[in-house]
């Protein structure tokens, strides 16, 4: 059973643009590689054709996991409720107990890149901040403990 993905419209339209490009372009790139390939001779003794090959398989992989992703996403929409954090909201919090603020923006689950700040909502702290607004304060575990941030603000 495929469960649904939950993205962006930027997020969606990016899986979109990737998925076009390794269809056309990359597909004809590594056609090429592999006719260039074929033209060394032996194909049994031949390694640019068998890393040829293995590209091609990986390039086929990652098409057939985007098309699922596409298949299976459910597009989030904005949320009509000013202040309050869902899906596409960037969230400034404190965090009480190094007393700093972050920022965080929270994406759906096949979008997170914690190292730039994005978050996927399905994460122990993008699902803690969803539904919160200013002044809240957001618990969530980790592994080292629980945490306490205090929602800054919700753009």
């Amino acid at each position: 059973m495929n469960k649904d993905i939950i993205l962006t419209e930027e997020g969606y339209n990016e899986i979109k643009k990737e998925l076009d490009y390794l269809r056309g372009e990359a597909r004809n790139q590594i056609a090429e590689k592999i006719k260039t390939a074929r033209e060394y001779g032996d194909l049994s003794e031949n390694a640019e054709y068998e890393e040829a090959k293995n590209e091609q398989a990986f390039l086929e992989g990652k098409i057939l996991e985007l098309e699922r992703k596409l298949s299976n996403a459910k597009v989030a929409k904005k949320s009509k409720k000013d202040g309050v954090v869902n899906i596409g909201s960037k969230v400034k919090v404190f965090d009480t107990q190094y007393n700093e603020e972050l920022t965080y923006t929270i994406l759906g689950s096949g979008e997170g890149d914690p190292d730039n700040g994005k978050i996927s909502n399905e994460s122990p702290l993008g699902s803690a901040l969803i539904g919160k607004k200013v002044g809240d304060n957001v618990e969530f575990s980790t592994p080292s403990g629980v945490i306490i941030f205090n929602v800054v603000s919700v753009e």
